[in-house]
């Protein structure tokens, strides 16, 4: 492992791609060396400090991929699936480790992961952080004692600007909870429900997802049986906690050999 491992944040005009860039030149264990956007975004070609209302930081946006991870050892990637795909080709290619807090992926996207992941490490979580990562715990040991008399339902809320349904999180507590009970979650997902639906079938998953304002992030896996519930919960207030956690996944990758890992494996769990 390089004393200070060099970064590459993609999507960085987003708001999980400026605080990563924040908390990435605040640190002293890793540095920044590029900084990428779509092609013909307003950002490329400045420097990115700038582009963000602040001081120089001597990166400019780039939309160049393969030349920014020429330099990098380590890809810190939330942005759209199909971008992510790309993404990891190539950094595969350069031996670099591939952070991945990007959702919605598909089965199709996650083959492509898998098969770049045999050249490299890629760090994947729907959520980078301590808390919700010790919560997906909790949700697996509690749905495994309890049967299914306890019905399982997750609800998650985020801000306005966010595009899929449901979160990253809210799949990781629902397959957390499945296999707690040793089922599938494809096969007893519910998260479609509208108009007259019929009772609730017994042994589902129940999602729903809220969208409003700013809200960072908030996950609550209620288990609710005849005369009493059970609600393990999760509320992000800020999500420089997030950026902190891809980035010590970029940190603790180094030196790794080649696989597909978790944020359980970052973190011991």
């Amino acid at each position: 492992m390089t004393e200070q491992p060099g970064i590459v944040v993609t999507g960085v005009s987003g708001r999980m791609g400026q605080m990563l860039i924040k908390t990435i030149t605040a640190s002293e264990k890793v540095k920044l060396v590029g900084a990428l956007e779509r092609t013909g975004h307003e950002w490329i070609g400045k420097d990115v400090g700038i582009a963000m209302g602040g001081a120089p930081l001597g990166v400019q946006v780039s939309d160049d991929p393969l030349e920014a991870f020429a330099r990098a050892q380590a890809i810190i990637d939330f942005t759209a699936p199909s971008a992510t795909v790309e993404y990891a080709a190539l950094a595969a290619q350069a031996r670099a480790v591939h952070v991945i807090g990007t959702t919605g992926l598909s089965d199709d996207d996650l083959a492509a992961i898998s098969a770049a992941a045999r050249h490299a490490v890629i760090v994947r979580a729907g959520n980078m952080s301590l808390g919700v990562n010790l919560l997906v715990q909790l949700t697996k040991k509690v749905a495994a004692v309890l049967d299914e008399d306890f019905d399982i339902e997750i609800i998650e809320a985020h801000h306005n600007m966010k595009v899929d349904a449901p979160s990253g999180t809210a799949l990781m507590l629902g397959e957390a909870a499945a296999e707690g009970r040793g089922k599938n979650l494809k096969d007893i997902s519910d998260s479609g429900r509208d108009g007259i639906t019929g009772a609730r079938k017994r042994g589902d998953i129940g999602f729903t997802s809220i969208r409003g304002g700013d809200i960072v992030g908030e996950h609550d896996v209620l288990f609710a049986a005849a005369g009493e519930r059970i609600t393990l919960r999760h509320v992000a207030t800020d999500r420089a906690l997030f950026a902190r956690g891809a980035l010590r996944a970029a940190i603790w990758g180094q030196g790794q050999p080649p696989g597909e890992y978790s944020m359980m494996d970052v973190l011991g769990l």
